[in-house]
C-alpha cells in the first residue's frame, strides 16, 4: 500500500477539502553500484576535508554558498530556521486557467490527490467541476520545507497535482547559439515532412506501445550472467547518411509499405 506524503486541505474561496497526496510516478531503473574490481565489495564514500586531511562528521558540517573562487557565505542551521516556511498543510488555490495554457515544459513531477474520509463529497464536486470547465487550479503548497507552485487537474476518477517549475527555473531556448544557424527549407521538403508526420499520426496516445527496451536488455544481461550463460552481442547496423530529400521520400515510402502490411 502506497504511503501518503502529505495530508491537509485544498483551499479556494471559503471551500476547504481534506485531502491526501501520493506520488503518481515510480521511475523504474536498475541500480548498478560501484564495487571494488578485486573483491566486489561496495565502495564507501566519506565526507572528506582535503585541507584538514580528515573525515568530517555530520555534527561538524555547515552549509556554504560560493560567491567567489575562495570565498563562501556560511549558512548555519539556526540561519535556516529563521526563514523556515510555515507548514500550513494547505494547498492554497490562487486562480484557475485553461489546461492547454500550461506549456508542458513547466511540468516537473506528478502526484495523485485523493480525499480524506470527511472530504469525499466536496472532493467529488471539485473533480467534476474541473472536468466540466476543463480548467486547472493554480496554487501553492509547502512540503518538506519548500514552497511549490502547483497545478491541479481532473484525471480519470480523481485529481493529479503537477509540481511546476517557477519561471526563473526554465532556461531560455534563445540562449542556445546553435539556433542561430537555422535555415529556410524548401516548399517540397516541408510538404514531404508534413506528409511523413500525417502518415505517422495516431488518433490517440497509447503508452502500451512503448517499452523501456534498455532496462529490459539490462535485466536479461544480469540474468544471463547470474546463470553463467554466454552473452550474445548484436551488431548495430549503421546506415549510410542520405541527403535530406532522399531521406524524406524513403521515409514516406517505408511508412506506406508498413501500413499496407498491417492491413
Amino acid at each position: 500500500m502506497p504511503r501518503a506524503i502529505f495530508s491537509g486541505n485544498i483551499s479556494f474561496g471559503l471551500v476547504s477539502i481534506p485531502i491526501k497526496i501520493y506520488a503518481a510516478s515510480q521511475p523504474k531503473q536498475i541500480d548498478l553500484h560501484m564495487v571494488c574490481n578485486v573483491c566486489q565489495t561496495p565502495l564507501l564514500y566519506k565526507r572528506w576535508c582535503p585541507k584538514c586531511n580528515k573525515e568530517v562528521g555530520w555534527q561538524d558540517i555547515d552549509r556554504g554558498y560560493k560567491i567567489s573562487k575562495d570565498k563562501w557565505i556560511i549558512i548555519k542551521k539556526e540561519d535556516l530556521d529563521r526563514i523556515k516556511l510555515p507548514t500550513t498543510k494547505t494547498i492554497d488555490i490562487k486562480e484557475f486557467i485553461d489546461v492547454s495554457q500550461i506549456d508542458p515544459i513547466f511540468f516537473e513531477k506528478p502526484y495523485y490527490v485523493v480525499p480524506q474520509e470527511t472530504g469525499v463529497k466536496a472532493y467529488s464536486l471539485f473533480v467534476e467541476a474541473l472536468r466540466l470547465a476543463n480548467k486547472a487550479a493554480l496554487g501553492k503548497v509547502v512540503m518538506r520545507n519548500k514552497e511549490y507552485l502547483i497545478a491541479l487537474r481532473a484525471f480519470k476518477k480523481g485529481i493529479v497535482m503537477h509540481v511546476l517549475y517557477y519561471l526563473g527555473e526554465i532556461r531560455e531556448i534563445e540562449e542556445l547559439s546553435e539556433l542561430k544557424n537555422l535555415v529556410v527549407v524548401s516548399k517540397e521538403e516541408l510538404e514531404l515532412a508534413r506528409t511523413l508526420i500525417q502518415k505517422l499520426t495516431e488518433s490517440e496516445f497509447d503508452p502500451k506501445k512503448f517499452k523501456d527496451t534498455y532496462t529490459e536488455a539490462l535485466m536479461e544481461l544480469i540474468k544471463a550472467k547470474a546463470e553463467g550463460k554466454a552473452i550474445e552481442v548484436k551488431e548495430e547496423k549503421v546506415e549510410k547518411a542520405r541527403e535530406l530529400m532522399e531521406s524524406l521520400k524513403a521515409s514516406v515510402e517505408a511508412v506506406k509499405k508498413k501500413k499496407v502490411k498491417a492491413r
